[in-house]
């Protein structure tokens, strides 16, 4: 009898791990296949663009459409789109505005990220939410305002005012990058260097600065990316200076369909090339403190 127990309990166990090894698996599998079908879902409409903008306007006025993709394919649609009236001095327009938002934002953020991760004091997380908060103002609150008050200081439709909105939209997403990138340093590698000798301010630009500058340059770039991307605020704030998204904005309605594909697939990339490069940044945003 008891080895006959034995050996139920023994088959009755083997029959439970395999049951939990099997809704393991299609745990995992569901798990997998809601991700594929996310990945899908974003990576469909801009595969769909990218083939509509590298191949030739012919192709992208037809109808119906080829099933493979690129085909021809040409750079035509894309020099169709750069050829067009405003999109050189928009490109421009764009790349200074989001340089001067990339220095001022970091200028003003790597001081703040540092003294939020590094600083222990009272009321420390509700004052990074409220940085973070700022950017729940909707745009249009901000552009209607400061295009009168631009206006009236003779500033209005100039590079520098419209870097100057970018700034202040940019500014509290790139505090908390920064910080996050300063939280993930140990801060006892600046007491090691202190102890061997080194002032804070040493400490800071022999061991702290070189491991942070590939965050920083992260940041950097995303201030970059929201700086071009950013539409609404360029539209109000500018006319004959327009940047990129604003030029292609206002013409949207009288273009043809080739110049909308390669206008959307132009304006893509820097955000594509962002991804790749600060993805781990973004993840670790909510970094631990070092104390």
């Amino acid at each position: 009898m008891t080895a006959l127990n034995s050996t139920q309990v023994s088959a009755e166990m083997a029959r439970l791990r395999a049951r939990a090894r099997r809704r393991m698996l299609l745990s995992r599998v569901f798990t997998y296949l809601v991700g594929i079908l996310i990945a899908i879902w974003v990576l469909a409409p801009l595969w769909f663009i990218a083939s509509m903008a590298l191949t030739t306007p012919e192709t992208v006025r037809s109808y119906p459409k080829s099933v493979l993709p690129f085909i021809p394919f040409s750079f035509e649609t894309m020099r169709f789109f750069l050829q067009s009236r405003g999109i050189v001095p928009g490109v421009i327009n764009s790349v200074l505005v989001a340089v001067i938002t990339l220095i001022l934002s970091t200028l003003i953020a790597a001081p703040a990220g540092y003294a939020t991760s590094r600083y222990i004091f009272r009321g420390r997380d509700a004052f990074r939410l409220s940085i973070l908060a700022v950017r729940a103002f909707p745009v249009v609150i901000l552009s209607i305002p400061l295009a009168v008050t631009f206006i009236n200081l003779g500033i209005f439709d100039q590079v520098y005012s419209l870097a100057l909105m970018h700034t202040a939209l940019t500014l509290p997403t790139t505090v908390l990058v920064i910080g996050s990138v300063f939280a993930s340093i140990p801060y006892e590698l600046e007491e090691a260097a202190q102890v061997f000798g080194c002032t804070p301010a040493q400490a800071f630009r022999r061991v702290v600065l070189p491991l942070v500058l590939p965050g920083i340059a992260a940041a950097a770039i995303f201030t970059f990316v929201m700086s071009w991307n950013e539409v609404f605020a360029a539209t109000v704030l500018t006319v004959q200076n327009r940047t990129l998204p604003a030029q292609v904005l206002v013409s949207l309605q009288q273009s043809p369909e080739p110049y909308k594909f390669a206008g959307g697939f132009f304006m893509l990339l820097p955000s594509v090339i962002f991804i790749f490069v600060i993805r781990k940044y973004l993840f670790n945003m909510w970094g631990q403190i070092t104390k």
